[in-house]
């Protein structure tokens, strides 16, 4: 099953190189006005026309694609500026107004510039979960791919550390958001889904197969480890965040004391008022403090009056956005 996946834009640019149609990637480099995406956005363009991502929510994306395919036959990087005064600023495509420029880069077997081994770098490197940093020369388009390690306090850290600085591009590559689910439940059927849809690479966490099947949740792989042990496999990081589902404490606790002592940025509880309390009894007694336990939202969820499971896994996620949007 193939899923969309918004945060995945490196990994889309690598498999079309692999797939021998060419790759190019483009990247708002500088914006002005009421640009439609920030800086740091991203669109992966294979030589078929084929694409993921985007650079302008779709008003410029066209044109885009066709220099893109240009790039990948002359295998020369290019800046493109688009954008012009809001009364015609949708003839060219921004119908909002404001400017964008955007550098096209086609991935090279070999050379200076954005070649298979450096993407091949970053990818893995994602993978990793590692901090990897990228500086473009907009002039001759040298690329060059670092891995860097400064201290990450919030999971928007990337969108204050993109941009340019003199005829050079320079940008942080961070880790995919990921989402923790406990619990293989109906909820989850609907959470999943949608978190991937939101960029979120998603892992689903049950010891219960039979909750965990391929009838309920089909082509994903679900860990059937405890989740003590899963979250310890897991490592959840600043980038994190957790949702348990189970209503039981033995499945959901285990994993919500590894959530505490980690920079996991949102962890969600699904129980009502008086389950919450209960919770907060045992981990009180298992030594956490007021203020460890005041990051937990529980019961999850925005109070928007959810009664069905979809409804459900629209309000946690729409609170996980919420979070994360304002860290």
């Amino acid at each position: 099953m193939t899923r969309t996946k918004t945060d995945q834009i490196p990994e889309d640019a690598l498999r079309f190189y692999e797939a021998g149609a060419g790759a190019a990637l483009a990247t708002v480099v500088e914006t002005w006005g009421s640009a439609p995406r920030p800086v740091g956005s991203q669109l992966a363009i294979s030589g078929n026309g084929d694409m993921t991502g985007s650079v302008s929510g779709g008003c410029v994306e066209g044109a885009v694609i066709l220099e893109a395919q240009d790039a990948i036959k002359d295998g020369k990087h290019r800046v493109l500026t688009f954008g012009v005064s809001d009364e015609n600023a949708f003839e060219v495509g921004l119908a909002c107004g404001g400017q964008i420029r955007v550098l096209v880069e086609p991935v090279l077997s070999d050379g200076e510039g954005l070649n298979i081994t450096k993407l091949n770098a970053l990818v893995q490197g994602r993978a990793e979960r590692k901090l990897i940093g990228s500086e473009v020369n907009l002039m001759n388009g040298h690329h060059q791919v670092t891995f860097v390690a400064p201290v990450m306090t919030a999971p928007r850290w990337q969108e204050r550390q993109s941009g340019t600085s003199g005829n050079h591009f320079l940008a942080l590559h961070l880790p995919p958001l990921r989402m923790i689910v406990t619990g293989a439940v109906h909820i989850a059927q609907h959470l999943v889904p949608m978190a991937e849809a939101t960029g979120f690479d998603v892992t689903l966490i049950d010891p219960r197969p039979v909750f965990g099947s391929d009838v309920r949740f089909p082509g994903r792989s679900i860990m059937e480890d405890w989740p003590d042990a899963a979250m310890k496999t897991l490592k959840p990081d600043v980038r994190t965040a957790l949702v348990t589902l189970t209503h039981d404490a033995k499945l959901d606790d285990p994993a919500i004391e590894i959530a505490l002592r980690s920079d996991a940025f949102y962890i969600g509880c699904l129980g009502s008022s008086r389950t919450h309390a209960k919770r907060v009894e045992r981990l009180k007694v298992a030594g956490f403090a007021d203020g460890d336990i005041q990051r937990i939202s529980g019961p999850v969820g925005l109070n928007i009056g959810a009664k069905s499971p979809a409804e459900i896994a629209v309000s946690v996620m729409a609170e996980v956005v919420q979070v994360l949007r304002k860290a």
